[in-house]
C-alpha cells in the first residue's frame, strides 16, 4: 500500500517516525491507513492538500481503483475545483454552513447558478504566467551556496546510515523578488528552507542573510538577526504551542524579537 501511494523506500518508511518525514509523506501515510482496509465508504477531508500534483494524481487514481474494484463510495471534501472536476459525479457547494448549490458535476461547473459558485470558479488560478517583471537589481537579501544536509542515524543493530536530504543547492533572493522552490513531496524543499533560516544546521555550504554569513554562526550571534527573517510553516498543527492561546502565541513571538508586551 505504501508503494501504491508513491512513498519512496517503503521499508524505511515503516521504520520511520512522523517527525522524520515530510508533510506530504505523512499525508500519504494516513491515506494508506484508511484505504488498506478496503472500506465500503471513504470520507476524504482535504486528503491531497499537502501533496504535490504528481502524487495527488496517483492518490486520486488509487481512490478511483478502490471504487472500481469493490464499489466503494467516496465523500470528498476539498476546496480544489480542479480535483472536483476530475473525480466528482455530483457536487455540493457550501458557504457559511449552507449548501448554496448542488447537482451533477458537469452542470455545476459549466453552468453555475449561484453567485458564490461563480466566484469560486473565477478564482481558480490558470497556468498562464503573468507578464515578465523587470530584472531585479536590488540587494540580495538571502542566498545559499552549495548548501547540503545529510542526516546520520543508526539502526537497531548499531549500523550507521547516512541520508542525503539536500545536495549542492544554490539560491538567491533579491529585494522585491519572489522565488519559487518546486518539487515533489520529499524532494528537499522544506529542508532547504529550514537550512536557509537556520532552523536546522546545514552539513555543508554557505548561507548569507544580506551581508551576514550565518551558516555556522552561533545562536547567540544569530538571534539579533532573526527578526528580519520569518517563516510560515506548512503544518500549523505542528507550529502552534497547544498549551497557549492564539493571542499568547502572537505576543510571545513579538516579545522574542524585542517588542514589549504592550507593543505586541
Amino acid at each position: 500500500i505504501f508503494e501504491r501511494v508513491r512513498l519512496p523506500d517503503p521499508e524505511r518508511m515503516l521504520r520511520s517516525y512522523p517527525h522524520q518525514l515530510s508533510g506530504g509523506q505523512r499525508q500519504r501515510i494516513v491515506i494508506a491507513m484508511a484505504v488498506v482496509l478496503k472500506p465500503a465508504l471513504i470520507i476524504c477531508d482535504e486528503p491531497t492538500t499537502a501533496l504535490d500534483v504528481t502524487t495527488q494524481k496517483e492518490i486520486l487514481r488509487l481512490i478511483a481503483d478502490l471504487q472500481r474494484e469493490q464499489g466503494s463510495a467516496v465523500l470528498f471534501i476539498t476546496h480544489d475545483m480542479g480535483v472536483v472536476a476530475e473525480i466528482a459525479d455530483d457536487v455540493l457547494v457550501m458557504n457559511q454552513g449552507e449548501v448554496v448549490e448542488g447537482g451533477a458535476c458537469d452542470q455545476v461547473l459549466r453552468n453555475p447558478k449561484a453567485e458564490y459558485t461563480r466566484q469560486l470558479l473565477a478564482a481558480v488560478p490558470g497556468m498562464t504566467p503573468p507578464a515578465p517583471k523587470p530584472v531585479f537589481s536590488g540587494p540580495v537579501l538571502l542566498s545559499g551556496v552549495a548548501v547540503g544536509k545529510t542526516y546520520a542515524s543508526r539502526d537497531w543493530m548499531g549500523r550507521s546510515r547516512a541520508t542525503a536530504a539536500l545536495v549542492n543547492a544554490h539560491v538567491a533572493v533579491h529585494a522585491g523578488e519572489t522565488v519559487g522552490i518546486v518539487g515533489e513531496s520529499g524532494s528537499g524543499k522544506s529542508t532547504l528552507a529550514r537550512c536557509l533560516i537556520r532552523l536546522i544546521d546545514p552539513t555543508e555550504g554557505r548561507i548569507f542573510w544580506a551581508d551576514h554569513e550565518v551558516a555556522t554562526l552561533p545562536e547567540n550571534r544569530l538571534r539579533p538577526l532573526r527578526s528580519q527573517v520569518q517563516v510560515v510553516f506548512q503544518d500549523p498543527n505542528r507550529s502552534l504551542n497547544p498549551r497557549r492561546t492564539v493571542g499568547q502565541s502572537m505576543v510571545e513571538g513579538a516579545m522574542n524579537f524585542g517588542q514589549s508586551r504592550a507593543q505586541a
